[in-house]
């Protein structure tokens, strides 16, 4: 039943939404790009509609000056609106190079396909296609309150942007939370067309800024000038006006800008923030764009965000019997698209936060490292967008001819690993009473077989009151010792080139619990035994409240972990681990979160690291000198008060100072109420920081998932080597596998002699099948 086209008196909130998906009466609340295409869609697919649009700004306002939009973007609106593509199509340059320019030095990456106009261009057009239509445009004109549209019309789209005044009005139900950053950025244009794609670094007095530029007219370029809040500070920016703030740009970078100035329109530094909502519609009301979700301007455009916005929302209301069902359908399948793209926004946005960390990487490297930071753009698709680019920057960092960065040896101490690939410690809960079985010998034997540098065992812990589950190893007894030389003797004989570590560590106050499988972290039914923490604290509300550690008892615990570091040097392990991550032990004391003394180990990070740093001179002393020793940690605690950013740094340079040879990079599982930031490759850049400004090696770990980001994260100097623990799980050969599907055979990976003769992935059906070469339209007609 359509709800009748009449107006309805206000009321203070929204009645029941319509009970059908096709509303006939419609408000858009924003005369933006995404409010404007809304319009055109809903009116074009029933022009029975009544579309009216809202937009406070006359209709030749614009704040910005290019907008980019994908082949992705434009291959929807042509399917959509054959009328607009058209239009935007003759205005469109188009380009395919990026050059970025840094000390001197212009590096070009060629092959990446942009398409861009001017945004008050872009405006016409959509302006022209609305009246075409019909919908009705009211500028200059406030929006009525959204309660009142809501009651008014049968479907009301907030395309009000960052500031969106209907999210504000239903924040309880909305729950936006906003984000802001730490760059101050202003947009700007230049009076000619970049030949491509520019990003230019400037070094400073004040500190380094930045220049995004690209060409969106034959005769005109957006330009946006970036910095650190200190340093546009540092720099007068906030004493300029807007004529002297624009000059003043131009004259930094009148090398980008050949001398030429720079214009503005109502142009003022601003802070980017991150909008992101819990819920994007309330009864009829829907949000789209940024009013619904913001995008850093350096991966893209937020109008391509909103386009993309508006033809989902468009055919879900077609596709869906009612409105709820369609607001909800459109929520479910642009939700993961746009969290897609936050995370990779937010990992560009912090690369250019933290440009300075890069600058002295080698000119080639400088340049992928900016083309990956979203890891959007991995070394593969760049491989195949630009090989000679790519190549060069191979070569730079030194990969011998035909060899994947992932297949470059690395040295730790005296041992060379002959590629960067790691297999994660994983714990298998399957020992009895502390002793590896056959299951650990065919587990790590099978990892080793597949041609990893490294594989690492699983947290080997240093007591039985240490360990976590009653189905852990141990290297607490000499029994255990032998088991595991049986298993490393097995790696060194059947694997050769392949090493194999141990990662040694004591479970705290999260042991004492049941197998993985049968409830992680869920306290024994009976048999529990003791625990021991650095403060009294449970790991879970509930849980088992562990002893705080006595002097004597630390004293205690460091030499259990000496004594299995001896056994783990007799039993012909390669590399040692100290498990300093995830809430165990150690992590413990680490973590402000969990360490609450009040005595010599608790209080100042000093004094929180005064305990691991006892335990680790320890080890490293029993461990033989020319084998490394490297350190997990956990990188932050995803959980407020916990470990900074800034203190992982600082653990990560005292664990260098005291001898480690690299730092294992992890994060969180702490604390039991955290809440990590999950998505691909999303520890990475913890090990990044640490890497450059700690200047240790780094390992690093967390959803790297296939060779390509392997590749790419190695060969931007984000980490020195790769620990993937799940990809194991499902391809014990993973490493041989990523080898075969690069074409690679070097000494960087070997296959076993009895399992060269599947060296080649095989053939699962025909591919000689012709493909079809023409289509008839029309009736057939046989003869």
């Amino acid at each position: 039943m359509r709800l009748r086209r009449g107006a309805r008196p206000a009321t203070t909130s929204p009645q029941p939404p319509a009970t059908t998906s096709h509303p006939l009466r419609a408000a858009i609340i924003g005369g933006g790009p995404g409010g404007l295409y809304t319009a055109a869609l809903l009116k074009r697919l029933d022009p029975a509609r009544q579309v009216t649009v809202w937009e406070r700004n006359a209709p030749d306002d614009t704040f910005g000056f290019g907008v980019v939009l994908s082949d992705e973007t434009l291959g929807g609106i042509e399917h959509a609106d054959p009328a607009v593509y058209a239009a935007l199509q003759a205005d469109f340059v188009r380009w395919d190079d990026i050059h970025i320019v840094h000390r001197g030095t212009r590096q070009t990456s060629g092959g990446h396909g942009f398409a861009a106009l001017g945004r008050r261009r872009l405006l016409e057009i959509l302006h022209e296609r609305c009246h075409a239509l019909g919908v009705e445009l009211r500028f200059r004109t406030e929006a009525p309150d959204p309660a009142r549209l809501a009651e008014e019309y049968d479907l009301v789209v907030a395309a009000d942007g960052v500031h969106s005044t209907t999210r504000e009005a239903h924040r309880e139900v909305f729950r936006p939370t906003l984000t802001g950053h730490r760059c101050r950025y202003v947009w700007l244009a230049a009076d000619f067309a970049f030949d491509a794609f520019r990003f230019e670094i400037a070094e400073t007095e004040h500190g380094v800024m930045q220049l995004h530029g690209y060409p969106y007219a034959a005769d005109a370029s957006t330009v946006i000038i970036e910095m650190r809040e200190e340093v546009w500070r540092a720099a007068g920016f906030d004493e300029l006006d807007e004529a002297e703030s624009t000059a003043r740009c131009a004259k930094i970078f009148a090398d980008a800008l050949g001398g030429r100035p720079l214009r503005s329109n109502k142009s003022a530094w601003t802070t980017f923030r991150t909008v992101v909502n819990e819920r994007w519609s309330h009864g009829n009301t829907v949000l789209v764009g940024d009013a619904a979700h913001t995008a850093h301007f350096s991966i893209g455009s937020g109008t391509k965000l909103a386009v993309e916005d508006a033809l989902a929302l468009a055919a879900c209301l077609e596709e869906q019997p009612s409105l709820p069902e369609a607001l909800a359908a459109y929520e479910a399948e642009r939700r993961p698209v746009v969290a897609s793209t936050q995370r990779a926004a937010r990992a560009s946005l912090e690369w250019f936060e933290d440009l300075s960390r890069y600058l002295g990487q080698p000119p080639r490297q400088f340049a992928f490292n900016l083309l990956t930071r979203s890891r959007r753009v991995t070394h593969e698709n760049l491989r195949l967008r630009d090989a000679r680019f790519t190549g060069s920057v191979e070569r730079e960092f030194g990969c011998p001819p035909g060899t994947p960065p992932m297949f470059t040896p690395f040295r730790l101490r005296g041992l060379t690993l002959r590629n960067r690939v790691v297999v994660s410690p994983m714990d298998m809960y399957s020992a009895t009473d502390g002793v590896p079985g056959d299951f650990h010998l065919v587990h790590l034997g099978a990892r080793a077989l597949g041609g990893a540098g490294l594989v690492m065992t699983e947290m080997v812990c240093v007591s039985e009151e240490g360990r976590i589950t009653p189905g852990c190893a141990g290297l607490y007894t000499g029994r255990q010792a032998e088991a595991w030389k049986r298993i490393t003797d097995f790696v060194h004989a059947q694997a050769p080139g392949t090493a194999i570590g141990v990662q040694l560590g004591h479970s705290g106050r999260k042991g004492s619990t049941r197998l993985m499988w049968e409830g992680m972290d869920e306290p024994l039914p009976d048999g529990n035994w003791p625990l021991v923490a650095a403060s009294p604290l449970p790991y879970k509300p509930g849980g088992q409240i562990p002893r705080e550690l006595s002097r004597a008892q630390l004293t205690d615990i460091r030499e259990q972990f000496t004594a299995a570091a001896v056994r783990a040097s007799r039993a012909g392990f390669d590399l040692l681990e100290l498990h300093c991550a995830h809430g165990y032990l150690l992590s413990g004391f680490l973590s402000p979160l969990t360490n609450h003394r009040t005595d010599a180990y608790g209080g100042s990070l000093e004094k929180r690291l005064r305990f691991p740093l006892e335990v680790f001179d320890a080890v490293r002393a029993a461990w033989p000198q020319e084998r490394p020793m490297t350190v997990r940690v956990s990188a932050t605690d995803w959980a407020e008060g916990g470990t900074s950013a800034e203190e992982a740094v600082a653990v990560a340079r005292a664990f260098a100072a005291h001898g480690a040879d690299a730092v294992d990079v992890s994060t969180g599982q702490v604390v039991a109420d955290e809440r990590p930031e999950f998505g691909r490759s999303y520890q990475t850049p913890y090990a990044d920081r640490i890497r450059h400004e700690a200047g240790v090696p780094v390992i690093a770990v967390g959803a790297i998932s296939s060779w390509d980001d392997v590749n790419s994260l190695i060969l931007a100097g984000r980490t020195d080597l790769c620990a993937l623990a799940r990809p194991h799980l499902y391809d014990p050969h993973w490493t041989l596998h990523a080898a075969a599907e690069q074409g690679y055979e070097g000494p960087g990976v070997e296959w076993p002699a009895p399992y060269r003769a599947g060296s080649r992935r095989p053939v699962t059906g025909r591919t000689d099948v012709p493909k079809p070469r023409l289509t008839l339209h029309g009736p057939r007609q046989d003869v």
